[in-house]
């Protein structure tokens, strides 16, 4: 089994800054990619940001140039700074993980959700 536990959502106002931590923990081999994801008010989860253990990363248009992800592998732990904020940045943020547990099984995990709420 691997946890994730996700931190560092909250309330903030347009322009301004938050920066979510994820951490994974458990049986884990070797964990391949992190991201994030959201899902706002009666819309569907999309993707926010992914990195792969390499460094490699994937950016949604609607973030790009605002939003950072990077990656502690030694942590197993993977942020987003998220800078210039919107309203419609408004979600509830997850992050996930793929990989390996300890097993040699393959994993896909989510954590349990962070909120972020923008204010106009």
């Amino acid at each position: 089994q691997v946890q994730l536990v996700e931190s560092g959502g909250g309330l903030v106002q347009a322009g301004g800054s938050l920066r979510l931590s994820c951490a994974a923990s458990g049986s884990i081999f070797s964990i391949a990619a992190m991201g994030w994801y959201r899902q706002a008010p009666g819309k569907q989860r999309e993707l926010v940001a992914t990195i792969t253990s390499g460094g490699l990363t994937n950016y949604a248009d609607s973030v790009k140039g605002r939003f950072t992800i990077s990656r502690d592998n030694a942590k197993n732990t993977v942020y987003l700074q998220m800078n210039s904020l919107k309203p419609e940045d408004t979600a509830v943020y997850y992050c996930n993980a793929q990989g390996l547990e300890g097993t040699g099984l393959p994993f896909n995990y989510w954590g349990q959700g962070t909120q972020v709420t923008v204010s106009s």
